[in-house]
């Protein structure tokens, strides 16, 4: 049975969505000060404009309520949840000033969040059936990772090392620097990782030669990230590797190759473009006096 989607902790949603409402100066909303008398009521519906899989419904709520608590936010649907176009999303009603100058920021995430979750769910869907995993990256919007990494679960995809203190990676750059110190090769820095590293971590390596995955292997490593290999490459570092180390994928990973990829054998492919590059889902807030 699938683990069923947690939100977010609710400070880390209460956190960006303050940092977001500060910024959008909406405290002092000039356009809606001038027009709309602050006793007038109004109601609005969330609306899907494409295809696409809801997140962020928690966090549009946080920014909907943020400024006036008597605003009353109801979803009609569930994050994590395909819906097409023109589907109804969430009913707002409250105080009209408060839901003008709330309404950009409570769209931007809820936008952005699903159109995460929606690009993870192409991606989820194009290897369903094998026994790869869609994972995200450390490639999102600053300040906004919590968030970013939720929307990927939202999309059925699966979270990688959510910083730099969760996990150990050695990457190309590491190694560089390790051989400066006097490292001369891979197995060495791989072993000197090994060591230096908690004993409840794995080691994951990057390799993006089948040289360097033997000498990954040869020092220890638990995890070896394949990184901008062919499909024919993959499949032979899997070969290699024979089920010594869990295997990663990661670079150049599209929609296209995606499933040949995972269908070289590898455990695990880890996608950037799911944070840095996802087009944001169109999303209307209608709103109407009372």
């Amino acid at each position: 049975m699938a683990e069923a989607l947690q939100p977010p902790p609710t400070n880390v949603i209460l956190a960006a969505v303050h940092a977001a409402l500060e910024e959008d100066g909406a405290a002092d909303d000039v356009t809606t000060s001038a027009l709309v008398n602050p006793e007038q009521w109004a109601r609005g519906t969330f609306v899907a404009k494409d295809d696409g899989v809801v997140a962020g419904l928690p966090v549009a709520a946080a920014a909907m309520t943020a400024i006036d608590p008597s605003v009353s936010f109801d979803t009609l649907v569930a994050d994590g949840m395909r819906v097409s176009a023109g589907a109804e999303l969430a009913e707002v009603e409250g105080p009209a000033a408060a839901l003008l100058a709330s309404e950009r920021v409570s769209l931007n995430f809820l936008q952005r969040l699903s159109g995460i979750a929606t690009l993870t769910r192409a991606y989820v869907d194009a290897v369903a059936g094998t026994s790869a995993r869609i994972l995200d990256t450390r490639k999102t919007t600053p300040g906004l990772r919590h968030l970013e990494r939720y929307a990927v679960r939202a999309g059925g995809g699966s979270n990688h090392r959510f910083n730099l203190s969760t996990g150990v990676l050695v990457k190309d750059n590491h190694i560089a620097i390790a051989r400066q110190a006097g490292l001369v090769d891979l197995e060495q820095v791989v072993g000197q990782a090994r060591a230096g590293a908690p004993h409840t971590m794995r080691v994951e390596v990057e390799a993006t030669s089948v040289e360097q995955v033997k000498d990954a292997l040869a020092g220890g490593a638990e995890v070896v990230l394949l990184d901008n290999m062919t499909v024919e490459q993959v499949r032979a570092a899997v070969e290699l590797i024979g089920g010594r180390a869990i295997v990663e994928a990661s670079g150049g990973i599209t929609l296209e190759n995606v499933r040949s990829i995972a269908e070289a054998g590898v455990q695990l492919i880890s996608v950037g473009r799911l944070t840095h590059s996802a087009p944001a889902l169109d999303i209307s807030l209608e709103l109407d006096g009372v």
